[in-house]
């Protein structure tokens, strides 16, 4: 059993429970709210676009939910110009969807946009259940995911700072510690004056952890910068496997590395990266780096916490864009993955698109997809239809870093011509009586062994 296969089976052992309580009486405490989702109504405000574009991204949210646990009961769409600033979807329609609640048993509303504090409280004052918004819904979905130290610190990061304003205090935990005149004749030196609130306690409580986050994400970066600079020295190339989440991502990893990872077909089942070497059709080695999938909207909290380990993906030399051609519209999913490339700074990074799952995608879809991405290359990761193609358009993207050497190399030395034939190029070969000549080009530490060797 591959490693893979254990986080799948260790994934899948733990599942929610359906029917039990959701404890909506606590949704107005101050303190931290976990999400615990049961039976969901989602609720979308349709502002742009085509009604075909606003039910795709209602789908698209039922499965964030369901990939979070939950039983999806129903969901509506509003059209609106845009979405109400008090509570997301106007009052009228809020009351409606208080009934709609109560005709279907549901617990938890969860709104395919991100809301602000206030719309959050007063859709909650309306509907009387735990009201979530897709950008914690898809926080949620990485804490249950993430698995190493680096990515539960990343994950914690986001939650926090996506917290910290929403933060709000109800009845007595609004009283303040209040002294002197504000707090009775008794208070002294000192204590004059409001005191400290509830919520400002646990802001300031937060404040702090997120504080010891980041310099623990600090060393983290240092090591991981260490790594990445190691192989740059080293010139092994780098190609970074980037996409729409649920994509095939890992699947194509682990047919062009037998790598083992976790396949799952569920959103974001890849949260920590996965280097693996790989080597292209004439022996060239390099390394092939999973990333966490995008989404639509993807939280910027999220992105700014897992800056650190997207950074292989803007410090890589190729960039693999995988598509899943078998969605409805994968040329918007295409559009959204850009776009974050851009906000992390990789748009100008060389990039291959793969059109991945052609085993079962639509003969329409794919003719509209080659059309409007006239190098990508059609594979499946499932059959390994279109890989070998795959790996000589990588072979032939890839840059070299190469450095020219003609050398002398004692006898006694022949691993490192074949080191230099493994991963370099060996454009002539004479044996002498001193020793094996060569000329090629080789990496730069292989260079600098070759020379110190032709010294001894």
């Amino acid at each position: 059993m591959t490693a893979g296969e254990f986080d799948l089976e260790d994934r899948s052992a733990l599942r929610r429970v359906s029917g039990l309580s959701t404890e909506i009486e606590d949704v107005r405490e101050v303190e931290y709210r976990q999400v615990r989702l049961e039976r969901v109504i989602l609720a979308g405000v349709w502002t742009s676009g085509t009604l075909a574009q606003a039910e795709r991204a209602m789908r698209e949210l039922a499965a964030l939910a369901e990939t979070a646990g939950s039983i999806v009961v129903d969901g509506v769409i509003q059209r609106r110009d845009s979405p109400d600033p008090a509570t997301y979807l106007g009052s009228g329609k809020a009351v409606a969807l208080r009934d709609l609640v109560r005709t279907c048993g549901a617990d938890t509303v969860i709104c395919d946009g991100e809301l602000s504090p206030g719309q959050l409280r007063q859709l909650e004052d309306i509907v009387k259940v735990k009201v979530v918004d897709r950008t914690w819904l898809i926080l949620d979905i990485f804490a249950q995911h993430a698995r190493s130290r680096e990515g539960k610190a990343q994950v914690s990061l986001a939650q926090m700072q996506y917290l910290l304003p929403r933060l709000r205090g109800w009845g007595e935990s609004l009283s303040r510690q209040a002294g002197g005149r504000a707090g009775g004749a008794s208070g002294g030196v000192g204590t004059r004056g409001p005191g400290e609130t509830k919520i400002e306690t646990d802001r300031r409580r937060i404040r702090s952890r997120m504080a010891k986050l980041r310099a623990s994400l600090r060393d983290m970066d240092t090591a991981r910068d260490t790594q990445r600079s190691a192989r740059f020295r080293s010139s092994v190339a780098s190609v970074a496997v980037a996409g729409y989440t649920n994509a095939g991502k890992s699947s194509l990893l682990n047919r062009l590395t037998n790598a083992g990872v976790l396949v799952q077909d569920a959103l974001f089942a890849t949260l920590e990266p996965t280097v693996r070497k790989a080597r292209t059709p004439g022996g060239r080695e390099f390394t092939l780096t999973d990333t966490v999938g995008f989404i639509r909207h993807l939280p910027h909290d999220l992105v700014e916490a897992f800056r650190s380990t997207l950074e292989e993906i803007r410090e890589a030399d190729l960039i693999l864009h995988v598509v899943d051609g078998s969605d409805e519209a994968p040329w918007e999913q295409i559009a959204a993955v850009r776009a974050v490339l851009g906000d992390l700074g990789a748009a100008e990074v060389p990039e291959l698109v793969v059109i991945n799952k052609a085993d079962i995608a639509d003969a329409e879809t794919l003719a509209e997809l080659s059309r409007r991405e006239p190098d990508a290359v059609t594979v499946s990761a499932q059959t390994g239809l279109g890989i070998s193609a795959l790996e000589f358009r990588v072979e032939e993207l890839l840059p070299r870093r190469w450095v020219p050497v003609d050398l002398v190399i004692p006898f006694d030395r022949g691993e490192l011509i074949s080191r230099l034939h493994a991963s370099g190029r060996v454009d002539s070969v004479e044996y002498r009586d001193d020793g094996t000549h060569v000329i090629g080009q080789a990496p730069k530490d292989l260079a600098s062994a070759l020379r110190e060797a032709s010294r001894a």
